[in-house]
């Protein structure tokens, strides 16, 4: 079972650590979902539960969301989304989640949607180096220079890298580490940058791999003991 959650990005900011390190963490504002709706094998051939995030207008409701809405009485919701789940028995209707599911949680998935940097040139988009900026070049310098070839193909492939429309896709980041987390804010700190800008919605759900590594604190945990250790060998 992996329930996502959702939040909204604050902005960035730094923690200090016991060891006095400064951390760059991203702070998270955690939405709490709510179930709407519990399936089951019998009502759809599968086990899934459907959690809404944000509430919404009923201005900005279709008549067919109004009705399912009032059908579940519930407050209406602006994002559903739906989770497999292998017993539906452990959630009801109107049932909450929050921060509470990463609780033991290192590490996290996230993913959101990054700015948006309108049309962009092959040198900004994908890093091109340009052509000739001496003799032989005219007006054409930060061109991307052929696409084609020849007269067979005599087409451009699909993918080709060209100017286009730069950002504003969704991206996830993997196994990225919690630093800090605090319940009575729903605030949650992540170690480093996240795509998006201020006050984007950002997906999280516990980390679908198996993360092996150690966070900064085990670390630094495991650096004083091995200080420790190797004085105590002196001393002998």
């Amino acid at each position: 079972m992996n329930i996502g959650l959702l939040g909204k990005k604050m902005g960035m900011t730094r923690e200090f650590l016991k060891s006095g390190q400064s951390v760059p963490v991203t702070v998270i504002k955690i939405e709490k979902g709510r179930v709407i709706d519990v399936i089951t094998k019998e009502k759809r051939g599968y086990d899934a539960v459907k959690i809404g995030y944000f509430k919404v207008k009923n201005s900005k409701l279709t008549k067919q969301m109004k009705g399912f809405f009032v059908k579940k009485n519930t407050e209406a919701k602006k994002i559903l989304k739906e989770y497999r789940v292998e017993k539906p028995s452990d959630f009801k209707e109107g049932n909450e989640l929050g921060i509470e599911l990463l609780k033991d949680k290192k590490f996290v998935d996230v993913k959101s949607k990054t700015i948006g940097k309108g049309f962009a040139g092959v040198m900004k988009r994908w890093n091109f180096g340009g052509l000739r900026a001496s003799h032989g070049v005219s007006v054409s310098h930060r061109s991307h220079g052929s696409t084609g070839q020849r007269q067979d193909p005599g087409k451009v492939f699909k993918g080709k890298k060209m100017a286009g429309h730069m950002g504003d896709k969704f991206r996830t980041m993997l196994n990225l580490e919690i630093i800090k987390s605090d319940p009575e804010n729903s605030l949650l700190y992540i170690k480093g940058s996240i795509p998006g800008s201020k006050n984007c919605t950002v997906f999280l759900r516990s980390s679908i791999k198996n993360v092996t590594r150690k966070t900064i604190e085990e670390k630094y945990q495991a650096k004083l003991k091995k200080s420790e250790s190797e004085k105590g060998k002196k001393k002998k």
